[in-house]
């Protein structure tokens, strides 16, 4: 699959999807531009090629065109951060674009409004994939995220331009993955948390064919420890899913795999800051309790594993870790990945929050801008996106 820098693009309209769905306050200011400034190597190696640039991007669940889902505030940020007015399109596709995209001039940049104020952007309708593929000569994806997705703007797109590549920050998502996943350096430990094991359960039964250790925290846990016979209070358990965590440990001993649950737990009669909470043996939880933490033994077991690791895979946290007093367990951990000396890579919009809370952003080898296309990546799926690209064989 080739990337922005092995074609040319001198002089040429460059339709670069981005992932811009960034949180806002109350007041539309954006809160994390994270996702933002990852597409710079993309977008500031276009203006070197002297490309006239159009950016499209999506943001939030409008239904319709709703004011409130305006790009117009990540115009005005980009304004500020690539320090240059960045302009913004009335709409995404029509006669009106198609006129402010001929006045783009050398090095200028145009925003499209909002891909989600058509229906048929998520419908990955063809009619709208055609109107933006007239925008340009050249579709560059650099929207990991919603690559797992079969939108119009990341899939059906490319059937209808001239020559289809990647972008910078996607081909060095798919790099960091095929590193850890496809040919990694041993042990490889994948660390497995977040609420659910319905979400998770193609992660963990795929995972077993590649990672020598796994560690699973996090609510999913207490459905993995109760298929164990251990009895985990008022703790949110998938009793659907029982069978399914008893499975996925058969086959792990199978596999020749080490599986690691929670050791002890922190536990309250119900999620708030004012109720008491004690660290107990996960074979001690009581009735009226419920595990919203890992416990300190569970963390320093767990950081024996990572120590000894050479690659580290992470989604989900280990807690409810935007609580403070539930998210010690989290927090710890994200220290012990950040110190470890092994390639690391986070990826899920909780974990990426937790690993700068933590303050370990700086120090992990990676941090994915996906959520959803990285758990499917960690599924061992293709993703509509990449399969689309590498079938214009262009």
């Amino acid at each position: 699959m080739k990337s922005i820098k092995d074609i040319d693009i001198f002089k040429k309209r460059v339709f670069i999807r981005v992932d811009f769905n960034v949180p806002m306050n109350d007041q539309r200011k954006i809160t994390d531009d994270t996702k933002i400034q990852a597409t710079f190597p993309t977008i500031e190696y276009a203006f070197s090629q002297k490309a006239r640039v159009i950016l499209a991007s999506h943001l939030g669940r409008p239904k319709g065109k709703e004011e409130q889902f305006s790009l117009r505030p990540i115009a005005e940020r980009l304004s500020e951060l690539l320090k240059k007015p960045i302009k913004m399109a009335t709409d995404s596709i029509g006669f009106e674009v198609e006129k402010e995209v001929e006045k783009l001039k050398e090095g200028d940049v145009l925003l499209l409004e909002n891909l989600r104020f058509y229906s048929e952007e998520q419908k990955g309708d063809d009619g709208y994939a055609k109107s933006l593929a007239r925008l340009c000569d050249v579709y560059v994806n650099d929207a990991f995220a919603v690559s797992h997705r079969a939108d119009a703007s990341v899939s059906a797109i490319t059937k209808y331009v001239p020559m289809s590549v990647a972008g910078l920050l996607l081909k060095k998502e798919l790099n960091y993955l095929k590193k850890a996943l496809a040919n990694p350096v041993r042990p490889l430990v994948a660390i497995v948390g977040g609420a659910k094991v319905s979400t998770k359960l193609g992660v963990l039964q795929n995972l077993l064919s590649v990672v020598d250790i796994l560690l699973v925290g996090g609510a999913m846990a207490n459905t993995f420890l109760k298929s164990q016979g251990i009895l985990v209070g008022k703790s949110k358990v998938e009793e659907n899913l029982i069978a399914d965590a008893a499975d996925v440990l058969k086959r792990a001993i199978k596999k020749n795999v080490q599986v690691c649950l929670p050791l002890d737990v922190v536990v309250a009669s119900e999620l708030s800051e004012t109720v008491p909470m004690q660290v107990v043996s996960v074979k001690n939880v009581p009735a009226d309790q419920m595990i919203l933490d890992i416990g300190p033994n569970t963390v320093s077991a767990f950081a024996a594993v990572i120590e000894k690791a050479k690659t580290v895979v992470w989604n989900g946290p280990m807690g409810v870790f935007e609580t403070p007093s539930f998210s010690k367990g989290t927090m710890e951990l994200a220290k012990v990945v950040g110190c470890s000396e092994a390639l690391s890579i986070v990826g899920g919009g909780d974990t990426s929050l937790a690993i700068h809370k933590s303050g370990q952003a700086d120090h992990v080898s990676y941090i994915s801008t996906g959520g959803g296309a990285f758990l499917e990546l960690l599924e061992g799926k293709t993703l509509p996106a990449i399969a689309a690209l590498e079938a214009t064989g262009r």
